[in-house]
């Protein structure tokens, strides 16, 4: 069998307070075309289709719009469940009415841990969905008592659901959750604090392939068939150099996964410039105008004045400064110790330094030291 595994869409997303619906209508439109090159037999979205619990109207239109043109334009089964972004009882309403039309849903966990059962030409793949899971949740609806972690409530409801599956068939999780050795990024909200959410990827040995979501990078996850797909647009500026797009899975007869990275092309990119203020403002060779979402990293040991003004004709879809020579001359500032017994002169030579990038001139000096000494026979220091 051949499937689209994606996740994390996180429709409604903003970066830096800016909008990102049209980027996701873009990168839709993107996936849906790539859907009809790839000619998969499947659509697997494995949580966080939206970015919060009761999404804008426009980010329902787009999911709606999605799912439209996979269902009934190209007559391919879509599986989805939710992820901790989600309201699961919002995602979850329709699933038994949607399932006749070819749309598998678990918002809620429930007690029925039946598979979705899809054919190919060589029999049967076994489809486990398991939503994002909160233990407690998980505690009630096992009927188990007392508290589980997160480890706990995974490996009880992965028992039940990989035991609704007959041992010797191709079998496909789908599920939500911080893996352990996972690689994580600034976007993905903390499921819990300390490390306590991370699971073992070893609960989800016994299936063929395991079609994971929440981190946003694609990535293995303790073994080739374990994977993350990652999310379809880079969603904060530490994902810069991640490769966003989606992964095609193909089981053969014996359930073996073999996975291939398809890349999608955004409206925008996300990147991170660095340099000096002037080279960024002149350098076009180097640094050429650019419509991506930038942050650029100032080098400039002294402080640049209104540098997102100044760079917005160069970059209009600047969000961001970072002052990374600023930090640095402070770190070894704090370095030489503390300045509580440097003289009047001496810290206002340092600091006009930090402000301008150059030392006072004689006649700077000498102005200096006449409104020191005026100062302080107006304190009464100096008789």
């Amino acid at each position: 069998m051949r499937f689209i595994h994606t996740a994390d869409w996180h429709l409604g997303k903003s970066l830096k307070g800016r909008s990102l619906l049209d980027d996701q209508e873009h990168i839709l439109g993107e996936f849906i075309k790539l859907v009809e090159d790839s000619k998969p037999q499947a659509v697997v979205i494995a949580g966080d289709i939206y970015d919060r619990g009761v999404p804008p109207t426009e980010a329902v239109e787009l999911f709606d719009e999605a799912l439209t043109k996979l269902l009934l334009e190209k007559k391919l089964p879509v599986l989805y469940i939710s992820g901790n972004h989600d309201s699961a009882k919002r995602i979850h309403f329709g699933s038994k009415l949607f399932a006749s039309a070819g749309l598998y849903v678990r918002g809620e966990l429930r007690s029925d841990f039946s598979p979705v059962v899809l054919e190919d030409e060589a029999g049967p793949v076994y489809f486990s969905l398991i939503p994002y899971l909160e233990p407690n949740k998980a505690a009630d609806v096992l009927e188990i008592d007392g508290r589980l972690s997160f480890e706990a409530a995974h490996e009880a409801v992965i028992q039940r659901a990989r035991g609704r599956i007959p041992k010797d068939k191709r079998s496909v999780a789908v599920a939500h959750a911080f893996l352990a050795g996972g690689i994580a990024s600034e976007s993905e909200r903390p499921l819990s604090v300390g490390g306590a959410d991370n699971v073992p990827p070893s609960l989800f040995k016994d299936y063929s392939y395991t079609a994971m979501g929440h981190l946003h990078g694609p990535q293995r996850a303790g073994a080739d068939n374990i994977r993350y797909s990652g999310s379809l647009l880079k969603y904060s500026f530490d994902e810069a150099n991640q490769k966003k797009g989606v992964t095609l899975v193909e089981l053969d007869g014996k359930g073996k996964a073999k996975t291939e990275h398809l890349p999608l092309t955004p409206l925008r990119d996300v990147k991170i410039l660095e340099g000096l203020m002037e080279d960024v403002r002149t350098d076009r060779d180097k640094y050429p105008k650019s419509q991506d979402y930038v942050m650029v990293r100032l080098l400039d040991t002294h402080p640049v004045l209104n540098p997102i003004d100044r760079l917005s004709e160069i970059y209009p879809n600047i969000l961001a400064i970072e002052r990374k020579g600023l930090a640095a001359r402070a770190e070894l500032r704090q370095a030489e110790g503390p300045r509580v017994d440097m003289s009047e002169e001496t810290l206002f030579r340092d600091f006009y330094e930090e402000m301008t990038n150059r030392k006072l001139d004689e006649d700077e000096e000498r102005l200096l030291k006449e409104c020191i000494l005026k100062a302080r026979r107006e304190e009464g220091e100096l008789e």
